[in-house]
């Protein structure tokens, strides 16, 4: 009797020493559950898969089309991602001689300190975080915008997230503050698909040259699999990494002197020597109107034969700029703006594309194609 009475005591703060600062934990459904809700059609797999292999080989040379991921900063609603999808699909169609279009479908908003953290996490835009509901929201999204032919790029945030929705994209990206993150280049050694990691915030280019030869490496690391479970996860390494430039608070990093000195770098270390270009964040001063002028830049360059880089990131939604949010207010959102970084307005945005196409055309018949 006394035995047990002071097992029971010492156990007790034991007991104490977990969850100090966890309110709560929810179940989250399975990988392979979502699956099954929100099932990937023979079409939508083939949008995928042709997606990727375009990426692969634009990036390897075997393609002299431009690479162009450009979509909404982070989506906030689905049927106005969806109709912007539509406009992209229908403009997009006749520039396909020059360029391999894949809309940026973001749903996991890393922030400098608080703030809304996307779709995945809040879809209701209220502070409640119903994580299921947005995954589900999310995977039938990018199942709905593949369905158009369109493929889809996301970044990969959330080291678990990919096993929800992996399968559907064609391109991912890593952000500017995980390119360090020794976790997030195992998770791309992991990926199916080909992945941009881009410099710091600071600017630093090295870390993200450094990103990418470590995620052509294997590694072994703890994840979850299809029935949510912990596991080890072996990878073979992904070869289809690659660096985004896009600038820093110091100023924008897209011009032809540090797109050389990048290739000069990925050159150093045995890498490919291919580069895109985000004409948002620190390549327009965080000004979402300056973005235009940097594909333009580019646009020209393309055009004069500049060689090395492979693709532009633009951010764009059906309406110009971005509004504020006020959780548990979205029926008063104007419709189709960002609630996050703000963006070109579609009718700007379908200029450009075309500025881009001719580019790459102009290009092709200077070299006698």
């Amino acid at each position: 009797m006394t035995l047990t009475a002071g097992l029971a005591d010492v156990s007790d703060p034991v007991r104490e020493l977990d969850n100090q600062r966890t309110v709560d934990i929810s179940p989250l459904l399975s990988p392979a559950l979502l699956r099954e809700e929100h099932p990937m059609t023979a079409a939508v797999a083939k949008t995928v898969a042709t997606g990727r292999a375009s990426t692969v080989d634009i990036l390897d040379g075997r393609d002299d089309r431009l690479l162009v991921v450009v979509g909404p900063c982070s989506v906030h609603d689905p049927a106005a991602a969806l109709d912007y999808a539509h406009r992209l699909a229908e403009h997009t169609a006749p520039l396909g001689d020059a360029l391999h279009v894949v809309m940026r479908v973001y749903f996991e908003k890393p922030r400098t300190t608080l703030g809304w953290k996307g779709l995945i996490n809040d879809p209701d835009l209220d502070g409640s975080f119903a994580v299921n509901k947005g995954l589900r929201q999310a995977r039938q999204l990018l199942l709905d915008i593949s369905a158009l032919g369109l493929p889809v790029g996301c970044e990969f945030l959330d080291p678990i997230t990919p096993q929800f929705i992996a399968d559907t994209v064609s391109w991912g990206s890593i952000g500017a503050r995980t390119a360090a993150s020794q976790v997030h280049r195992q998770l791309c050694s992991a990926l199916s698909m080909p992945v941009g990691i881009k410099n710091s915030t600071e600017g630093d280019v090295q870390v993200a040259v450094d990103a990418t030869r470590a995620a052509s490496a294997g590694h072994v690391f703890p994840g979850i699999n299809a029935d949510g479970l912990a596991a080890l996860i072996t990878t073979a390494g992904n070869p289809h990494c690659h660096v985004i430039l896009r600038g820093s608070a110091a100023g924008p990093n897209h011009d032809s002197a540090t797109v050389a000195d990048t290739l000069g770098k990925l050159r150093a270390a045995g890498l490919p020597e291919r580069v895109i270009i985000d004409a948002s964040h620190g390549n327009s001063g965080k000004d979402h109107v300056r973005q235009g002028e940097v594909v333009r830049e580019l646009a020209r360059r393309t055009g004069s034969g500049e060689q090395g880089i492979t693709g532009v990131m633009i951010e764009s939604f059906l309406a110009e700029g971005r509004q504020e949010l006020t959780l548990g207010e979205a029926s008063e959102l104007t419709y189709g703006q960002s609630i996050t970084d703000a963006c070109l307005g579609w009718e700007s945005t379908a200029e450009l594309l075309d500025e881009l196409a001719a580019g790459v055309r102009t290009r092709r018949n200077q070299a006698g194609r």
